[in-house]
């Protein structure tokens, strides 16, 4: 799948350090001590926190004589409104570094905090990409979900709560300085949130392959994150606290961050962001309801590179609806099998949000470039 002028072309490939493997959790404190941390502030949530996993990484900070902070004021999809209170705290606490603990909705505010607290501004000025100007400070994820892999990306998405639309920040400043991922954290998840953010994984391999902006590299970890992904979700979900398949899940996962973030994704993603940011929708739920609709609507644009996104997952036939039929059915096999219709979208707002939708940083490198109508169609056939 790789031509010459695909290894002629000048890419850049962006990713922090990373630490993989069973208790990478309890690293915390090492590696925050080593980046200079005197006072931490620990953005969590309130279900991490009930897990526990804030509670041993903040002993392990405690252990190397670093005091710290919680935050924990973040919701699924994290507010404009809350990264600047975490900034507000960050500042009054005298902090200079952060560790954050949780799945994207903690990472993601972490990273706004992060830019905020550097760069003196709101939030939302910072949307689109490369528009951050000073770095943030040290910052280390430690992931809990196997799916949005904001450790190891240069995205952050918040929610603007005052146009009820998901934002993308898009810098190699909010990538961060490390990344401490650890399967072990999966396993508190339940069914429905490790099937959420699996098909979120999942979403991000497959739109990182057929992006207009791939390159050699972001397809190795791209075409890896799909078999990984679709040949272990399932069992994830069937045996929980399987610790060898939690891993395959988890490095599916990691590489399926590291090629979005250097590639970035398509319509998936804008049209979930879309979604979002107007019903406070799920972001992997979102994802999964839409990707088979969108990899047929994709197909004929990049017919080659979807065949082999098939036989990564099993397809004999590399034909649009069988790749895309693979997808529903994997969505349906883990128990994700509802519409945008019963989550509580109106027909009427389809419009609004297809129009949202086509101005997402991430439609750019969409394989296809669609008109509104193209979206409207596609949010129609998911309701």
């Amino acid at each position: 799948m790789t031509s010459d002028s695909d290894l002629r072309e000048l890419r850049k490939f962006v990713a922090p350090e990373f630490i993989f493997g069973a208790g990478a959790r309890h690293l915390a404190g090492r590696y925050a001590k080593n980046l200079g941390a005197r006072k931490v502030m620990v953005v969590t949530d309130p279900g991490v926190i009930a897990a526990g996993w804030a509670g041993q990484v903040m002993e392990d900070l405690k252990r190397e004589g670093i005091p710290c902070v919680v935050f924990s004021g973040v919701s699924p999809n994290p507010r404009d409104t809350e990264v600047m209170e975490g900034a507000r705290v960050y500042r009054a606490e005298n902090c200079n570094a952060i560790v954050t603990v949780g799945g994207g909705s903690p990472m993601d505010c972490a990273k706004g905090i992060g830019i905020v607290s550097s760069n003196n501004n709101d939030i939302l000025a910072f949307a689109g990409v490369d528009e951050v100007p000073v770095p943030c400070p040290p910052l280390i994820c430690v992931p809990t979900t196997a799916g949005t892999s904001a450790d190891v990306s240069q995205f952050a998405i918040i929610t603007d709560t005052r146009r009820r639309v998901k934002i993308a920040i898009v810098s190699k400043m909010v990538v961060p300085d490390a990344a401490l991922i650890d399967p072990e954290t999966t396993a508190t998840m339940d069914a429905y949130l490790t099937a959420c953010t699996g098909m979120d994984a999942l979403v991000h391999a497959i739109e990182a392959y057929v992006s207009n902006a791939h390159s050699p590299v972001t397809d190795l970890h791209a075409m890896e994150a799909v078999r990984l992904v679709s040949s272990n979700l399932a069992d994830v979900i069937r045996r929980p606290l399987d610790i060898d398949l939690r891993c395959r899940l988890m490095l599916g996962s990691m590489l399926a961050g590291l090629a979005f973030s250097n590639a970035s994704l398509g319509a998936v993603h804008a049209m979930a962001h879309s979604l979002g940011g107007f019903l406070d929708f799920a972001h992997g739920e979102a994802n999964a309801m839409l990707l088979s609709h969108v990899m047929a609507y994709n197909f004929e644009a990049s017919p080659d590179r979807y065949a082999a996104i098939g036989r990564a997952m099993g397809v004999d036939k590399g034909d649009a609806e069988s790749v895309s039929s693979a997808a529903a059915r994997l969505r349906e096999a883990v128990g994700i099998t509802g519409t945008l219709g019963e989550k509580g979208l109106k027909r009427k707002d389809i419009p609004e949000l297809a129009a949202k939708a086509m101005r997402d940083a991430c439609m750019v490198t969409n394989p296809r470039r669609p008109a509104q109508r193209d979206i409207e169609a596609i949010y129609e056939k998911a309701f």
